[in-house]
């Protein structure tokens, strides 16, 4: 399971920080440089044959004390291949990126590697360990594991460990069976990411996370609990509006608090348009998208009509630029 989407890290790459702090004891202050390596890997074979391997992230750290390299993988459960796995990526990234002759000595330096479980029990170690015997001597180096059932949320926001927002729903999977079906229960789930909203948007308006990073952090969020309570209506609809639903209300706020022009509220229409195409992909009804994003039904219903004209793909822009054409065609008419 891949970490974050490309976006995400790109957006957040500063996030990064914090979470190589907590799993190896850095002091890294966030003024530092990353820099991503490319994440697929070939290892020849016997045969001549090559195998691709594509790692989750993989980059460098480059402060004044000098550089570092990571490597962070992601794992929903315990993995009796896991170790294999990450020894195979970590000799790769080291002789693609790691690597230089000095006479007849080969060097190759193996990245810092950390992997962050999304499930874990009480016989989840803390660490793994990789030995490596050579002729010339026993080698081993340890992979710390960061456990995602280890923090709370108020561990989280303290440590600015934001980054594992979004798999935070796997904290509480357990329980989405009951939230489905007991109204309180489910309340409590939606004060919890309801928090997570308004402490996101805090740090923001703080200027301590960009607009950029809240909004990748929202939309991550949004895709895991829709992947992981997909068979779950009630909780799907209510726990993942409060990161998608209000999306929008929140942006027009601010928008509308700034005084930014037209063209920032053709932005704001682009991004109803999007919400609208990406429902209609997944087969929910106008009736069931102006619940899901709390908007008025006419006006979804407006924008489905017209969408239906761009099935299957619902291009947005193509969609809003279609909407914009008929209003000024109305206009022109009265």
């Amino acid at each position: 399971m891949m970490m974050c989407s490309g976006r995400m890290i790109n957006d957040c790459r500063e996030l990064l920080l914090p979470l190589i702090n907590e799993a190896f004891g850095e002091h890294y202050t966030g003024d530092e440089k990353i820099v991503f390596s490319v994440n697929e890997h070939f290892l020849n074979r016997e045969n001549g044959n090559e195998d691709k391997r594509i790692t989750d992230t993989s980059f460098l750290v480059e402060g004044p004390s000098g550089s570092k390299r990571y490597h962070w993988e992601c794992q929903a459960t315990a993995d009796h291949s896991l170790l294999l796995r990450l020894f195979e990526y970590d000799a790769q990234i080291a002789l693609d990126q790691d690597r230089e002759m000095d006479g007849n000595t080969l060097i190759v330096s193996f990245p810092n590697t950390v992997v962050l479980y999304l499930r874990s029990s009480s016989t989840t170690k803390n660490h793994m360990t990789v030995q490596i015997v050579t002729p010339g001597g026993d080698v081993s180096y340890m992979v710390p594991v960061i456990k995602m059932q280890s923090y709370s949320l108020h561990q989280i926001f303290e440590k600015t460990l934001l980054l594992l927002i979004p798999f935070y729903i796997f904290n509480r999977e357990q329980d989405i069976p009951v939230c489905d079906e007991n109204d309180e229960k489910r309340k409590q789930l939606v004060e919890e990411f309801q928090y997570i909203r308004e402490e996101l948007e805090r740090r923001c308006q703080k200027n301590l996370i960009t607009e950029y990073q809240k909004r990748a952090i929202i939309e991550m969020t949004a895709k895991v609990i829709e992947n992981l309570a997909s068979q779950y209506r009630k909780v799907n609809r209510e726990v993942g509006g409060i990161m998608v639903g209000k999306v929008l209300d929140y942006e027009a706020k601010r928008l509308l608090n700034e005084g930014i022009s037209q063209g920032k509220e053709q932005g704001i229409k682009l991004k109803l348009v999007s919400m609208v195409c990406k429902k209609l992909v997944k087969g929910k009804t106008p009736q069931e998208i102006a619940e899901d994003l709390e908007e008025d039904l006419s006006e979804i219903q407006k924008i489905c009509t017209v969408a239906s004209g761009f099935a299957p793909e619902y291009q947005p822009e193509a969609v809003l630029a279609a909407i914009e054409k008929e209003e000024q065609e109305s206009l022109g008419k009265g």
